[in-house]
């Protein structure tokens, strides 16, 4: 049974302004704690050794790209670390926050926290301690529920390691899980050489369109591809991507990375960090020496994640970012990566036609609290679900 070690009654987020209280619980040799994203700077080697021992890959709850997320971007001064020690080891991450509003209702919750260019919320956890990791967590939130109805989980792989931990715990406990959303996104993940896959994946006319579409762009100059994972000219590599993708129809959205300085600075802080770890690998399609789309991708063995891509819309009739990403699939050739997480949304006009493997990724709420708390989030679950929400009754 996992027993507190330290706590305190008020909430550690309270919207007025107060100080966060730091609570832990133990279990044997683990324990749990909630800190200021800021103690986690001192502890970044440690961090990255739990990266490369993680039951799942998750690059974007790596020290490299946290980090960055919540310096740079706004409204990150009421996150929270839970963290999660093992004998005597970080073994265990995963960022927090409370929030009095739930997708636009007045229902207090504590979440993990994700922002746009975040894809994926899958705790970060030492293999073989994902079940203690569920149960010390658990017992935190049940104990520091505080105003919170539930806890709510987002960006988790349905059907990998951590989620199936959860289940097992929550099972063991009692204690309901509800599935509230499941998005099916682009997945790449065959042992077919990349030739076999694409002839598998495209009909025999649209290959041969898009060989009819790589002579043309070749008549329009000299074409080839470079591929590097190096920091090597990465800064004009970055400035070349934020004007790329600026000019296209996110630009003109608004949304492209180059629109706000702090995503700008979340984009040259990762990849630089990911190339000094090794986790970075560049494509480009280049025309006459000058970049027409270009592929982020972070390699997180056993699998990687396509982060960013963009192509220039002048050159739309070519279709340039196909023409990368058939040059991108020779990943299928690298036998330290099994699959490739597209990052894209469910049913995407370009990538969902090419890569045939789904990935599914869900949001979960899952019951904290006493009796009574536990019998207002099941009838909560049952409107939100339309239906009596998996999991055992409480």
């Amino acid at each position: 049974m996992v027993r507190l070690v330290a706590s305190k009654a008020k909430d550690w987020y309270d919207p007025a302004g107060s100080e966060p209280a730091l609570a832990s619980v133990r279990s044997g040799s683990a324990t749990l704690g909630c800190i200021p994203w800021q103690a986690l700077e001192a502890e970044v080697s440690a961090w990255d050794k739990l990266a490369l021992d993680a039951a799942e890959p998750n690059p974007f709850f790596e020290s490299w790209y946290l980090l960055p997320s919540l310096r740079h971007l706004p409204e990150t001064e009421h996150v929270r670390i839970l963290r999660f020690e093992h004998d005597g080891l970080l073994a265990g991450l995963m960022p927090l926050v409370r929030d009095w509003r739930y997708y636009g209702r007045p229902l207090p919750n504590m979440a993990s926290w994700l922002h746009p260019n975040c894809f994926c919320g899958v705790p970060l956890v030492a293999r073989g301690s994902e079940a203690a990791f569920w149960h010390a967590l658990l017992d935190w939130a049940d104990r520091e529920a505080g105003a919170a109805l539930f806890l709510h989980l987002r960006g988790i792989v349905l059907g990998g390691p951590l989620y199936a931990a959860l289940q097992a715990v929550a099972e063991l406990q009692g204690r309901q899980v509800a599935l509230v959303h499941d998005e099916a996104r682009a997945m790449l993940a065959s042992d077919l050489s990349p030739d076999a896959y694409l002839e598998a994946s495209l009909t025999g006319k649209k290959r041969k369109e898009l060989r009819r579409q790589a002579s043309r762009l070749a008549d329009e100059g000299a074409v080839r591809f470079e591929r590097r994972s190096g920091q090597a000219d990465l800064d004009a590599w970055c400035d070349a991507f934020l004007d790329l993708e600026r000019k296209g129809w996110k630009g003109n959205a608004g949304s492209a990375l180059a629109c706000s300085d702090a995503t700008a600075a979340l984009f040259r802080e990762s990849l630089r960090g990911a190339a000094e770890r090794g986790r970075l690998e560049r494509l480009a399609l280049l025309l006459d020496d000058q970049r027409i789309a270009m592929l982020v991708t972070f390699l997180t063995a056993p699998g990687a994640y396509s982060f960013k891509t963009a192509f220039d819309e002048s050159y739309a009739r070519f279709s340039p970012g196909v023409l990368l990403q058939r040059e991108n699939l020779a990943v299928l050739e690298r036998p330290e990566i099994a699959w490739t997480d597209s990052c894209a949304a469910s049913d995407h006009p370009m990538i969902d036609h090419l890569w045939r493997e789904r990935r599914h990724v869900g949001r979960l709420s899952v019951a904290i609290g006493g009796r009574a708390r536990r019998a207002a989030f099941r009838l909560l679950a049952r409107a939100e679900t339309g239906r009596r929400s998996p999991g055992p009754t409480l």
